[in-house]
């Protein structure tokens, strides 16, 4: 089961599909290896790069079965389980847990008024899926600010083991719930980073565990995480800086899923780069752009050259 010790790279998975639509489970098992061969410390699936709502939740409990199959224990898997009612949340949640998952990740749902209705949005949440609880603060989709104040509150239940830390900027509120806990007045949580793996080596220095994105090369997170723990702050940055022109394209809304998709299908990692519908497709320009980012990868970096 997930708990308050977890750190490292958690990836979040997409859900890979045959040109057709249909999950395509022989890359889902592809991937899930590539994925552990990088290092991953965790997998989440059905994130907000998972295309769940896309999903009916045979399809999605399916996905799961088949990734945590292939996991086989290795890692924890985190799913989530973010829905419109508890029923629905509920059922996700236990179809996941009864297939082995680790734990489950929730969001406040969009359109709550003010901190209390927040905050017993979660206690309700954290009810209805029985499960270690992964809480995600991404208000660019959700609408919902979190306070640090409030994300104490929150992690007053012991069943609420990490925080998924994806508000943009977001360094000093990270900063604040570390401060909290020093000052011993909220436990300690695992904090994992997000928003693309943007500020990664940011995150690290200001606290947080390891990150849980779903960038289409994990090795250089696992590697940065690596650099920074030992110390090596500058090394660590010069690795990453290399990689940031192609994080950059990759978070753009509404399209980062389909150029991440197309890396991931350029690495070998899955078949196809196929977006259930309704989404984008990539124009041949823009392709091309993520193509001259691996190539320039590509004169340092072994794994871009052989994309």
């Amino acid at each position: 089961m997930l708990d308050r010790s977890a750190k490292g790279v958690f990836v979040i998975a997409p859900t890979p599909f045959l040109p057709d639509g249909s999950l395509d489970l022989v890359s889902a098992d592809r991937m899930t290896d590539a994925f552990l061969a990088a290092g991953a410390s965790g997998l989440t699936l059905l994130g907000v790069m998972g295309e769940a709502p896309k999903l009916t939740q045979e399809e999605s409990l399916a996905f799961v079965g088949r990734v945590l199959k292939r996991v086989a224990g290795r890692v924890p898997v985190v799913v989530g389980a973010s829905a419109p009612g508890f029923a629905q949340m509920k059922a996700l949640s236990r179809g996941a847990m009864d297939l082995g998952a680790a734990g489950v990740m929730v969001s406040p749902a969009p359109g709550l008024k003010g901190d209390e209705a927040v905050v017993s949005y979660i206690a309700q949440a954290m009810d209805a899926v029985e499960a270690p609880f992964v809480l995600q603060d991404y208000p660019q989709l959700t609408g919902i600010t979190m306070t640090a104040p409030m994300i104490a509150r929150m992690a007053q239940d012991p069943r609420m083991v990490m925080l998924k830390a994806e508000d943009w900027p977001g360094l000093d509120k990270l900063t604040a719930i570390r401060r909290m806990e020093a000052e011993g007045k909220m436990p300690r949580v695992s904090i994992l980073g997000g928003v693309g793996g943007q500020f990664l080596p940011e995150e690290l220095a200001r606290g947080a565990d390891g990150i849980m994105t779903g960038y289409a090369f994990p090795e250089m997170l696992v590697k940065v995480c690596e650099l920074m723990w030992a110390g090596q702050r500058d090394a660590a940055q010069d690795l990453f800086d290399l990689h940031l022109p192609l994080i950059r394209t990759e978070v753009q809304p509404g399209l980062g899923l389909a150029i991440r998709k197309y890396v991931l299908k350029r690495r070998g990692i899955i078949a196809h780069d196929t977006l259930r519908a309704p989404g984008p497709k990539l124009t041949a320009e823009t392709a091309g752009e993520v193509d001259y980012l691996l190539a320039r990868l590509a004169r340092t970096q072994t794994l871009a050259a052989a994309a």
